[in-house]
């Protein structure tokens, strides 16, 4: 057995742990970075890289068949999946090799292999063990499935699904949350009969109820079909289709079955707990600085209870980094972090939803203000419709910021300045957006709220 010393050990190499190891390393501290897989984790190599560049590869599907509209003489011939896998492994290939270069350079050790987390505080890999004067946690998730349902031949993860070298000709999708929804949107568009199941009542359920019915109605025109309020109750498949079953017994035929209801914190098996850290449904308990139970061992990421989003655990990384230093970094709440679905329509929001607002404010000290795309030139230029609605206190900051149409993702930021510096419409109103701009759309429900529409009624 061989003992390491470094200022600081981090178990898992995804988001939360590489950023992490860049920021500790960036202010001085030997780092050691523990991984079983690759640098970059879930969402680089099986989560928001690749499903995005399907999405893309999706959206050039969907502009080539409606090109006419716009004058422009193309054909759609169909979809060419090694074709559209060679691209989206080309991204994240570069992607990786980047951030493989980023690590060396600044001095990371890199261990490969399963680590367990032993007092110390330390992380034992094989025989190795690496002691740390802070231990980072950063093990990331899983795919989750349903009690009952097993996964295998046509029941399928989103991991699974990323690797299907065909397009499937009909598809259930179980979950109609960020996941479920991108991958509908990508198979819709690649020549999919898709069918969501949702046990909810509306599909990106934790999203304001405008966004959620904006997308429903976007999907409906699309041929998306949608299932809301009925749980899943059984799945049985043979070697070419899957047959789903509801509680209210309605049945579906398809090719596959996406089971996309959620992931699960990775904590089993790696020694939290016996090390003194506390555990709840699998998941890693600190407080709002990110410590857990046990002394100078912190946890970021998806195990932490919260939204689990990449950028959240690469924020919590950088953030414990820093703390360790003893910087005092500003804590960020999961309010205040954008989330965004990159379906056709995208989906967008920060802070409070109008409902949420209500319940903190009371519905007399609440002012919501929607402004629809139609009366925006870029996004009739773009093709694409949607909402753009900001939430404020009454004779106060603005609360929330929610979107749905096409690329309003890239506005997300400025909602989050907006919501994050608790800014009044009458303070950003005077601002001008670029003409034209989908950014326009947000200024004018700015200017609203602040008492003088600019193209509204």
């Amino acid at each position: 057995m061989t003992d390491h010393t470094f200022d600081l050990v981090i178990l898992g190499g995804g988001s939360g742990g590489y950023a992490a190891a860049l920021r500790a390393a960036e202010l001085g501290k030997s780092v050691a970075l523990v991984e079983k897989d690759k640098v970059g984790g879930t969402c680089l190599h099986r989560g928001c890289i690749p499903t995005k560049a399907l999405l893309h590869a999706a959206e050039v599907a969907e502009t080539a068949r409606d090109a006419s509209a716009i004058g422009i003489r193309a054909t759609f011939d169909g979809v060419d999946p090694a074709g559209v896998r060679a691209y989206r492994e080309g991204i994240v290939a570069k992607k990786f090799k980047g951030l493989e270069g980023l690590v060396k350079a600044r001095g990371i050790t890199v261990v490969a292999g399963e680590g367990r987390l032993e007092s110390g505080p330390a992380i034992r890999v094989g025989e190795d063990l690496y002691h740390g004067t802070d231990v980072i946690l950063a093990t990331g998730s899983y795919s989750r499935t349903l009690p009952g349902l097993e996964i295998g031949g046509r029941i399928l993860t989103s991991e699974h699904a990323l690797e299907l070298d065909v397009v499937p000709g009909r598809v259930v999708i179980l979950g109609g949350g960020v996941i479920g929804v991108e991958f509908a949107s990508v198979w819709r568009s690649f020549g999919a009969e898709v069918t969501i199941v949702e046990a909810f009542d509306h599909l990106v359920p934790n999203e304001d109820v405008t966004l959620s019915k904006a997308l429903e109605r976007a999907f409906r025109r699309r041929g998306i079909r949608y299932s809301l309020g009925v749980r899943f109750q059984s799945a049985t498949q043979t070697a070419d289709a899957v047959t789903v079953t509801l509680e209210d017994g309605t049945t579906i035929d398809a090719d596959y079955l996406l089971v996309a209801v959620g992931r699960g914190p990775s904590t089993a098996g790696l020694g939290f707990e016996d090390a003194g850290v506390t555990i709840d449904r699998g998941f890693v308990i600190t407080d709002e600085r990110l410590r857990t139970s046990t002394a100078h061992v912190w946890a970021v990421g998806d195990i932490v209870p919260g939204l689990q989003l990449a950028h959240r655990g690469f924020q919590q990384g950088i953030f414990v980094a820093e703390e360790i230093a003893g910087l005092n970094p500003v804590v960020v709440p999961d309010t205040q972090i954008p989330k965004v679905t990159y379906s056709h329509p995208e989906v967008a929001s920060v802070g409070l939803t109008e409902a949420q607002a209500v319940d903190a404010h009371g519905a007399d000290g609440v002012v919501a203000y929607e402004y629809n795309l139609a009366g925006n030139g870029k996004s009739e230029i773009l093709g694409t419709s949607g909402v753009i609605k900001v939430v404020r206190a009454k004779d106060g900051p603005v609360l929330g910021v929610h979107l749905v149409g096409d690329r309003v993702g890239e506005l997300i930021t400025e909602g989050q300045l907006a919501v994050g510096w608790e800014a009044h419409p009458e303070d950003i109103a005077p601002f001008i957006h670029a003409h034209p701009t989908q950014s326009e759309a947000l200024g004018e429900a700015f200017l609203a709220l602040a008492g003088k529409p600019l193209h509204a009624l």
